[in-house]
């Protein structure tokens, strides 16, 4: 069985072009694919030869890690539902959250025309959700799962590092939680897409953000309950300890290479829990869903650019070489 996708061929270098993908089985369904969306962070570092998986550093000897079909998150149309699948039919709009391919160094892929998965990775969307709202699932649901981690006593201080589409998440979630939020961020264009009312941010690439923090009032008489760090900035969080209160919480969601040290003991004498949300859970999926369903995860509004499939290249130019500002970054498959 053929399909078009998005192919990583080696370092720096996207392709677009057909490839195989396992003829389905009777526990199978056959989905179209509408709207991928892009993880800018984890697949610019796949694309860039940094990872040999989603936690692991590539190390120098390790086994190939290209070519592969990038991305883990679509929306489409169900074209076929194999006999042993129940509660789907041909025409619904779902979610796949990962499908199989016959390429490459991974059995899996997600920027590709035809998705054949199985129920467990598939959701059916809700009645009124925007297939395009929805199709970056799994990256809203990191950012859910960052806020959500912590516990959240209304008025405690919450900084998010990171001004990226987890970052916009994680901020939202702990807004809605009742945390008081600020988001550090280097772009301008990002932090003013920020949809939490009454959150602060501070901008990195204009002043000091660990200064700043200290100068907020909020911060000097409360101390940070919550500090979440999306981008893998082990300074940033180290530098910001001092600033928490005692039996605070830190949420690790960033990737940082081989650099990730800190020091426990730091943590112990301010009684600070350590959390490391990975990956996704059906529950979270589910929960993450319900919220855009309601409009209480807001998604679109952060899609800054969308590309057709065929040009993706041209999309991952604009990632790596920064070409102009961006966020949300979505493929079409019409």
């Amino acid at each position: 069985m053929k399909a078009q996708a998005v192919v990583f061929e080696d370092r720096n270098q996207v392709d677009f072009r057909e490839i195989q993908v396992p003829d389905p089985t009777p526990g199978d369904v056959v989905v179209r694919t509408r709207f991928s969306w892009i993880s800018n962070g984890t697949e610019s570092s796949y694309l860039r030869g940094e990872r040999s998986n989603g936690e692991s550093p590539y190390r120098a000897g390790g086994p190939p890690i290209f070519p592969r079909v990038p991305g883990y998150q679509k929306t489409g149309t169900v074209e076929t539902v194999g006999s042993q699948v129940d509660g789907l039919r041909r025409g619904d709009w779902v979610f796949v959250a990962g499908s199989r391919v016959d390429y490459g160094v991974t059995e899996a892929g997600g920027h590709i025309s035809t998705a054949v998965a199985a129920p467990d990775s598939i959701w059916k969307l809700p009645a009124g959700v925007d297939p395009e709202a929805a199709s970056g699932l799994v990256l809203t649901q990191v950012g859910y799962n960052c806020g959500a981690r912590p516990s959240v006593d209304p008025g405690d201080v919450g900084v998010v590092i990171g001004d990226g589409l987890v970052g916009h998440w994680a901020a939202q979630t702990l807004a809605k939680r009742g945390a008081r939020v600020i988001l550090i961020g280097r772009h301008s264009f990002r932090l003013q897409l920020l949809q939490v009312s009454r959150a602060a941010t501070i901008n990195a690439s204009e002043t000091d953000p660990i200064e700043s923090l200290r100068q907020n009032a909020s911060v000097s008489s409360k101390g940070i309950a919550i500090l979440v760090d999306t981008v893998g900035d082990i300074r940033a969080l180290n530098e910001s300890l001092p600033l928490m209160k005692h039996d605070g919480h830190i949420v690790s969601a960033g990737f940082y290479g081989t650099e990730g040290m800190i020091d426990i003991q730091k943590l112990r004498r301010g009684e600070q829990t350590l959390h490391c949300p990975s990956g996704w859970s059906r529950p979270r999926m589910d929960r993450t869903l319900q919220l855009i369903a309601r409009g209480e995860l807001e998604t679109k509004s952060l899609i800054t650019h969308r590309f057709p499939a065929r040009e993706a290249q041209t999309a991952w130019d604009l990632i790596l070489n920064r070409r102009e500002t961006s966020l949300g970054i979505v493929l079409e498959w019409d």
